[in-house]
Parts: C-alpha cells; structure tokens; sequence
C-alpha cells in the first residue's frame, strides 16, 4: 500500500492481484476533525478541489512507474481498437 498526501486529503494505492496481473487501485479521503476526535469522508468540498486533484495526478505518476503487467492487449489498447487475438481460424 501507498499514501499521497497534501494537507488533509489523501490518496491510498493498493495493488490488485489478478489474473492479468497486478492493477492499481485508488481510494480518496478526506480528514476532519470534530472536537478531539479525527475522521475520515469522501465528500470534498471546494477548498479540496485542488488538492484533490493533486493527490490525483501524484497518484498517477506513482502507478504509471510501477512495473507493467504481464503483455497482452491493454484497456487502452482496446480503446483504440485494438482487438484481442481470438484463435478463430481465417477464411
């Protein structure tokens, strides 16, 4: 697991296991306090926005240098077009 954090938000990276291999994935909170007692929530309000947005985009840089997973055809690969090869025979 990894954190990001800036001022009282912060992001959580966990690797996801599977089958293709390991995938990121990513929860946002933000901390608040009420009298002595720390909290967490995922409603932001418009002082976060920014902050948010940074968290994310440090959260991104993080992922994108982890090692990459196993080859084949990737989401973005299929989003442009690419299509997974189906062992059908040709005609």
């Amino acid at each position: 697991m990894h954190e990001i954090r800036i001022g009282l938000v912060k992001a959580v990276i966990w690797a996801n296991h599977t089958t293709e291999g390991v995938r990121h994935n990513v929860t946002f909170v933000r901390s608040y306090r009420e009298g002595n007692e720390w909290h967490t929530t995922t409603s932001f309000g418009r002082d976060d926005l920014l902050k948010l947005s940074k968290v994310a985009n440090e959260a991104h840089t993080w992922i994108t240098q982890q090692p990459t997973p196993p080859s084949g055809p990737t989401r973005a690969d299929l989003n442009q077009g690419a299509l997974p090869k189906t062992g059908r025979p040709k005609m």
